[in-house]
């Protein structure tokens, strides 16, 4: 394995195992609390009477069910993120090879003699001669 390779698995596994270890060592119970069970504790030390603004139009049945939704919302929100920056990426890229995403650019001549509309590339290689290993493989 390459130097970097082994550096990089190797913080990976850092990154996973150490806040474990920390939360061991503090005398953890077991059991991860999220924030606002944390704030709550913290403020009804500080304040016993307090009460709270409003409550919760819905909650969840339980905290697997509530973990569940946390964990789907991360993923939605990873999928916008992702959609987002490939379009960003891709519009780069359009505005740096202007002819390779444009129908009239100077690939359009070898196109159409390949029989092709744009924007297919593979059309493209075999107008240029070159094969694709799906074109030498027999049908």
């Amino acid at each position: 394995m390459k130097k970097r390779t082994l550096l990089i698995l190797l913080a990976v596994v850092a990154l996973a195992v150490l806040p474990l270890l920390i939360h061991w060592n503090r005398g953890g119970e077991g059991k991860f609390s999220g924030s606002d069970d944390q704030a709550e504790k913290m403020i009804t030390q500080i304040q016993p009477n307090y009460k709270p603004w409003f409550r919760s139009i819905w909650e969840p049945p339980s905290a697997e069910i509530a973990s569940l939704l946390f964990a789907l919302q991360a993923a939605l929100g990873a999928g916008v993120l992702g959609y987002y920056l490939g379009l960003v990426r891709g519009r780069a890229l359009a505005r740096s090879k202007p002819d390779r995403f444009d129908p009239a650019g100077p690939q359009a001549d070898r196109l159409a003699s390949a029989g092709c509309e744009p924007p297919q590339t593979h059309c493209l290689e075999r107008a240029e001669g070159r094969k694709r290993a799906s074109d030498s493989a027999p049908h």
